[in-house]
């Protein structure tokens, strides 16, 4: 059975909001990579998520909490380091973040068996795990050593992008892999940090010369731009009653890569266009609960709420 690698990081996020009256930080499990690799498992993909977890408490809840969801734990690796925490605030449905710990305990991963990367026919990074240099080299190696085909996903965190000079650093590496992606999903907030002052149309016309074979802009309610060669279509988002945008990101390219697994890439822009509009439904039935790992649906609750 065809399988995916999702590189990348898993932590604790602390979730503003309210309990019995009172404002609290509610956990949960998080980590952009870790929700894609849950979701892919949700949606029926095979899937192992490369990465490395604190040796504490927390660390053994993402643990087993990845066992529970049918995610391939071969590529994890315990390091000798606190957990790191994510506090998320939110501005209407939109969350913002903020990470406790040093080191983060999820940059320490330094390689990836090369047995499961050359089997392997999606192999998913990106996120912040790129920002620190040893988990860098470590997704460069398996970028090189991917068996079929690539994913990417810049998924930006401005706060830890605080100068001019740190947004030329991380655009160059973004660069860099969507050179030689299969596939690249990115969302309007990630174009306006990393390209500003260029229209999504543009930006994902430029990616594409850079030699990424499809571009997929997400546009939060506006839906999401799919481009692919001298194509351009613009989808809709389905109209949902969005209680938290925790995860919709990543259940969008969860449903992406459980698509590529199930029947390979699209050839042609109607190809893409429908396995994106089968993801933007998995991200509004994500948005409809709240967030993160614990929102990402099955197809069997995709097409109770959607229809087949």
């Amino acid at each position: 059975m065809a399988y995916a690698v999702v590189l990348g990081e898993a932590l604790i996020d602390l979730l503003d909001g309210e309990s019995a009256g009172e404002r609290v930080f509610r956990q949960a499990i998080g980590g952009a990579p870790f929700n894609v690799s849950v979701g892919v498992a949700r949606l029926g993909g095979e899937v192992s998520f490369a990465g490395s977890l604190g040796d504490d408490a927390l660390g053994t809840r993402i643990l087993d909490y990845l066992t529970e969801a049918g995610v391939g734990d071969r590529a994890v690796v315990r390091v000798p380091v606190p957990t790191t925490l994510a506090v998320v605030t939110f501005d209407g449905a939109d969350p913002e973040f903020r990470f406790y710990g040093s080191p983060p305990s999820y940059s320490l991963l330094t390689e990836v068996p090369r047995d499961l990367l050359a089997g392997s026919a999606v192999v998913y990074c990106g996120s912040i795990v790129l920002l620190h240099p040893e988990f860098l080299r470590a997704a460069r190696s398996a970028w090189s050593e991917a068996g079929g085909l690539r994913v990417f996903d810049p998924n930006v965190r401005p706060t830890l992008l605080p100068t001019p000079a740190d947004v030329d650093a991380f655009r160059s590496v973004v660069d860099e892999f969507c050179a030689s992606a299969d596939l690249v999903k990115l969302s309007h907030a990630d174009a306006a940090v990393l390209y500003p002052g260029l229209s999504l149309s543009s930006v994902a016309g430029d990616l594409l010369s850079l030699g990424a074979g499809a571009v997929v802009v997400t546009r939060g309610a506006a839906g999401a731009l799919v481009a692919f060669g001298d194509e351009r279509v613009d989808l809709p988002a389905p109209v949902v009653e969005a209680v938290d945008a925790t995860g919709a990101g990543d259940s969008v390219m969860a449903a992406l890569i459980a698509g590529l697994l199930a029947d390979g890439p699209p050839s042609t822009v109607d190809g893409w266009t429908r396995l994106v509009a089968y993801a933007l439904q998995v991200a509004g039935l994500v948005c409809e609960r709240p967030g993160g790992a614990v929102a990402m649906p099955t197809r069997a609750e995709v097409a109770a709420r959607f229809g087949a």
